[in-house]
């Protein structure tokens, strides 16, 4: 495997953050080396600097898009940290139903829009989707709309598809689950028809500006800022909190927290999970 040198972590480490927004410090250097190595052995790079360049020379922007799907995590799974799940099924759903059908007539139905702003390979966003569908059955007059995002194009290709393999399938959905919302599709099992038609992908860097999304009911947006500088997150729940519905709801990683970040959010608890909402 190529060694990095002390001076081309930096550079490197800044061309990632300039086309990605991950921030990584120059302690780093074996994550640049595990994500890299094969990278730079199918392009023929003989050094990190190589590599470098040849990125910065692609005006077609291949290798800029072979490196984001490279540097980007995608660790996940089904139903990930149980407790925004039952959160929404719970609590977050029912009160924003109950609110705003309460404005409208009953008989004219709710419109609702959630997005899964780092949905990766779209584990997170179908499992909203599986919540939705046994909360609310088809969904009666209550019209939902499901958006994912990410920045890598391996991920919104695979979310897509909703296709996955035997390890991916088996890490947090419960048996009952992959056989009600699933088909064997050879070795891999495919998300069925009424579940994927839920949901619409969209690459997307979260760094840039939101521009043409409207407005959100629900947001999720977890384990996806802890790799950004603190300055960026605070750029980051300020746009949120742009593109989030007066009375909507943002959920984080349980590990985050948006005190000294925006203050525009309030936190707010339900059982062992947090939320948060616009102050007004």
């Amino acid at each position: 495997m190529v060694k990095i040198r002390p001076e081309e972590i930096k550079v490197l480490s800044n061309y990632i953050y300039n086309v990605s927004g991950i921030s990584i410090d120059a302690s780093k250097a074996y994550l640049l080396e595990t994500r890299f190595g094969k990278l730079l052995d199918e392009e023929g790079c003989k050094s990190y600097s190589e590599f470098y360049h040849k990125a910065k020379a692609d005006t077609r922007k291949v290798l800029e898009t072979k490196i984001i799907n490279a540097i980007t995590t995608n660790e996940t799974l089904f139903f990930r940290d149980t407790g925004p799940f039952e959160l929404l099924k719970h609590k977050i759903l029912p009160d924003i139903i109950d609110a705003r059908t309460s404005k409208v007539s009953r008989l004219g139905g709710t419109n609702l829009r959630i997005w899964s702003s780092a949905c990766s390979t779209g584990q997170e966003i179908y499992s909203i989707a599986i919540v939705i569908k046994e909360l609310l059955g088809d969904n009666g007059n209550h019209r939902i709309t499901l958006m994912g995002t990410d920045l890598s194009d391996d991920a919104v290709t695979q979310a897509s598809a909703g296709l996955y393999n035997k390890f991916e399938i088996e890490r947090g959905l419960p048996r009952e689950k992959l056989t009600r919302y699933f088909t064997p599709a050879g070795g891999n099992w495919k998300i069925k028809d009424e579940i994927r038609s839920m949901a619409t992908f969209r690459r997307m860097n979260l760094m840039g500006a939101f521009v043409g999304l409207g407005k959100f009911d629900i947001v999720f947006c977890r384990n996806v800022a802890i790799y950004f500088t603190l300055q960026d997150r605070k750029k980051l729940f300020n746009k949120i909190a742009d593109v989030l519905a007066p009375d909507g709801y943002l959920i984080i990683g349980s590990t985050e927290s948006l005190t000294g970040v925006c203050p525009r959010f309030v936190p707010k608890r339900h059982l062992r999970s947090v939320y948060y909402q616009l102050t007004g």
